[in-house]
């Protein structure tokens, strides 16, 4: 038998076996220390960094969309969209039949030129009636001449009869035309003041018309907007989801026809606990995860608080008032604007979920918090 394996058989360590463990007690010290620094560097990050950063995985991405319902009611004649389409402001989306609204706006048109023509024709007669008014002062003037003419003969012819040259006739002739001239310029005078009078009521006539026009006017700007209703425009750019109308199809005022998403206009909104907001601050830069982009990281910004919890704004908000309490850690809605690179701006979409972690240590831009 060999030397070696008799000395191994004696209980004596082999060269192999001191090598080993010589190799063990030299490197364990070192991992030790290794192990040390990378918890010390954990350590120190965390207490640095770390415990100043706050997150939460219940945040989705939104977006403040656009239902497009019509005004008014009636068969749909065309559809200019389809579905997820980008569509523009001002562009054209879903025409209703127009012919009834048409139709009730060639009718106040025609009572707008009917109330324009009552209008002259009163003002018409009017100017006839100022005519007659100044034929019945002409009148009037000529009677209160020849009463005052009357008058002095009745006097004259009443003297001479007095001191025998004219007879007694002669004078109660004379007093008869002055009696005839005065009832003659009464006459006259109430003629005038019966023209006077229908020129107030042919005033009040004018009004009156020109009130009903006003009334036709604005029947006729109402008919107006119906037709230019039958015309539904996108209001802002965005795309088409969520479409639902059909042509031919009959819809009345209010009826969701499809939604405008403008997915341009993409933000975050994050529940944190109450217990994670006591030093995030307006304008603080957060780090936006989406889970659909497979983890990458979007910049975002805080943009704004919610005004309140969002069990303040449920359906059947919570009453705590009565029976039995028990403490539940509420969370506050808050809002980031996202930085989105070009490449990943058009699969950002509203519902997505989100992971968001904000640097409360980090103090925010003044400029960005006053502009909030």
């Amino acid at each position: 038998m060999p030397p070696q394996a008799t000395m191994s058989a004696s209980g004596l360590q082999s060269p192999q076996t001191r090598s080993g463990q010589s190799g063990v007690r030299v490197w364990l010290p070192i991992g030790a220390v290794i192990l040390l620094g990378i918890a010390a560097i954990l350590g120190l990050n965390w207490w640095t960094h770390g415990r100043f950063v706050q997150s939460t995985d219940d945040a989705y991405l939104h977006a403040d969309q656009v239902t497009v319902a019509p005004k008014v009611s009636g068969y749909v004649e065309a559809v200019y969209v389809a579905e997820n389409q980008t569509v523009a402001p001002g562009q054209p989306l879903v025409r209703i039949d127009a012919r009834s609204y048409q139709a009730a706006l060639a009718q106040q048109s025609a009572a707008i030129d009917a109330r324009r023509a009552d209008i002259a024709l009163s003002e018409r007669q009017m100017a006839q009636q100022e005519a007659a008014i100044e034929q019945s002062r002409a009148q009037l003037a000529g009677a209160e001449a020849n009463a005052a003419y009357a008058a002095r003969e009745a006097q004259r012819y009443k003297t001479l009869s007095g001191e025998g040259v004219e007879t007694q006739e002669r004078a109660a002739q004379a007093k008869n035309q002055q009696d005839q001239a005065a009832a003659t310029l009464k006459a006259d005078s109430a003629s005038l003041a019966v023209a006077e009078r229908q020129i107030a009521a042919m005033q009040a006539q004018i009004q009156q018309a020109k009130a009903q026009l006003e009334g036709a006017q604005a029947q006729a700007s109402a008919a107006q907007l119906n037709v230019g209703d039958t015309l539904l425009r996108a209001s802002i750019a965005g795309r088409i989801g969520d479409k639902t109308v059909q042509l031919g199809q009959f819809v009345q005022p209010g009826t969701r026809l499809m939604s405008i998403v403008p997915t341009s206009q993409i933000y975050l909104v994050a529940n944190f606990k109450e217990t994670q907001i006591g030093r995030m601050r307006i304008g603080q830069p957060a780090k936006v995860k989406i889970d659909a982009l497979g983890g990458r990281i979007i910049e975002g910004r805080l943009q704004s608080f919610a005004p309140g919890t969002g069990a303040q704004f449920a359906l059947l908000p919570p009453e705590n008032a009565t029976g039995n309490f028990t403490k539940i850690v509420q969370r506050v809605p808050v809002r980031f604007s996202l930085s989105a690179p070009a490449d990943v701006a058009d699969h950002l979409l509203p519902g997505l979920s989100a992971t968001v972690e904000v640097d409360t240590a980090k103090v925010p831009d003044s400029s960005a918090s006053r502009a909030k």
